[in-house]
């Protein structure tokens, strides 16, 4: 039997946008999958999950009315495991607005039985990284963290193409700045020069929760974890070798066929797990 529960993204079900009014209302700023979610609920479980993740965007739609969301889990036989928000977090002027939106992220999620949030960001600036720029993400951090821990739920940060934290030095910089916790999305790291193992070992007391999906290099897209040229399984022996015993969420941005896409993704774990076993 495996150490760890698993979980899918509802991301990939319909086209990726956000909040328009967040362009000019930034504690309105969200993802948001423009798909329907009992759909991609019931999916997931077909596939044999047993959790889902949700864009926050998607999971406050249903602020005010839990029992809605709740109703829909529980027919499918599942539980909302994480939300995901993504912050720019180095901006003073902008970061009560941001802290508001976590706020309300936050309480959505636990309402639904969520366990965690998970923030993903760090803006680049127009003229670049400032050195400081991590600093006042990683404190920002540590605030959001707190305002998580408030409503129940845990928080953490995970690195991400096009933010300031894309390589492995650039994740150490700014795990000097915060106690938050760290969910390894393994394609991003991977995009980003890790070796996606001695990360994981490396800053392994700071995670209880993971991401997962494959990646191909040339050209660049994410794939299911049967595809690609990420080495998943061995991502998978050194969680077993660390004994890690949390949720693994497997994402996937975009795909023609998201149903079809989760069994694969789903078969991929049970045929690790019968490999391990031999």
């Amino acid at each position: 039997m495996s150490q760890w529960k698993l979980a899918y993204e509802t991301n990939c079900w319909g086209p990726m946008g956000g909040d328009a009014v967040g362009v000019t209302s930034a504690t309105r700023l969200t993802y948001r999958t423009y798909a329907d979610m009992a759909r991609a609920i019931d999916d997931i479980a077909a596939a044999g999950f047993a959790g889902v993740e949700m864009f926050d965007g998607n999971l406050l739609d249903y602020q005010g009315q839990p029992a809605e969301l709740r109703r829909l889990l529980e027919a499918a036989g599942v539980q909302l495991v994480a939300s995901y928000s993504g912050c720019n977090f180095i901006f003073p002027d902008l970061l009560d607005e941001e802290l508001a939106r976590i706020d309300r992220v936050s309480a959505a999620t636990a309402e639904a039985g969520g366990l965690y949030i998970v923030l993903g960001g760090g803006a680049q600036r127009a003229a670049g990284i400032r050195e400081g720029d991590y600093a006042l993400l990683g404190a920002a951090l540590d605030k959001a963290d707190a305002v998580a821990r408030k409503h129940g739920i845990t928080a953490h940060y995970h690195p991400h193409l096009s933010t300031i934290v894309e390589t492995p030095e650039q994740v150490r910089k700014v795990f000097a700045h915060t106690s938050i916790g760290f969910c390894p999305d393994t394609a991003h790291l991977a995009a980003g020069g890790a070796d996606v193992p001695a990360l994981i070992a490396e800053f392994f007391d700071r995670i209880t929760y993971v991401h997962m999906k494959g990646l191909q290099r040339n050209p660049f897209r994410f794939t299911p974890l049967d595809e690609g040229d990420l080495d998943t399984g061995a991502i998978l022996r050194q969680l077993k070798v660390l004994k890690f015993e949390g949720w693994i969420t497997t994402e996937l941005d975009a795909w023609a066929e998201p149903l079809a896409a989760a069994k694969r993704t789903r078969q991929f774990f049970k045929d690790f797990e019968t490999n391990a076993s031999h």
